[in-house]
């Protein structure tokens, strides 16, 4: 189960660093031309890159905090923030209606709900 969680972190983490850098780095006019991209024509570039950077702090909240042992009960705050995100990304992309990209934020929710559940529960770094 330790190794699952650990599969299942690295891969949400690689999602969160992927979305933050496209988010931080790429103009905005550039992700509404994009597929998935849309919603930022009607959002600001503030908001844009403030979401980039919380995905950032999400890719290295769900790894480092267990890596070098210091807090680790981040890694599944981590994964309910993550979950938030997503409740807001499903909403966001339904309101587009862009239903796959909504099933997409539903195995990423689902997957950090794993490890929330996992780390919370069964699985804790701690003890």
């Amino acid at each position: 189960m330790n190794l699952t969680l650990w599969i299942a972190a690295g891969l949400l983490a690689a999602v969160a660093l992927a979305g933050g850098i496209s988010k931080t780095f790429v103009p905005k006019a550039k992700l509404a031309a994009a597929h998935g991209g849309e919603w930022t024509a009607g959002a600001s570039v503030g908001f844009v890159k403030t979401l980039g950077v919380l995905e950032l702090l999400a890719a290295v909240g769900l790894i480092l905090p267990a890596i070098v042992d210091i807090a680790p009960v981040m890694v599944p705050v981590t994964a309910v923030c993550w979950i938030l995100l997503m409740v807001g990304a499903m909403i966001t992309h339904g309101r587009l209606g862009q239903f796959k990209l909504v099933m997409l934020n539903v195995v990423y929710l689902a997957l950090a709900a794993f490890i929330a559940w996992g780390r919370f529960g069964p699985e804790p770094f701690a003890g």
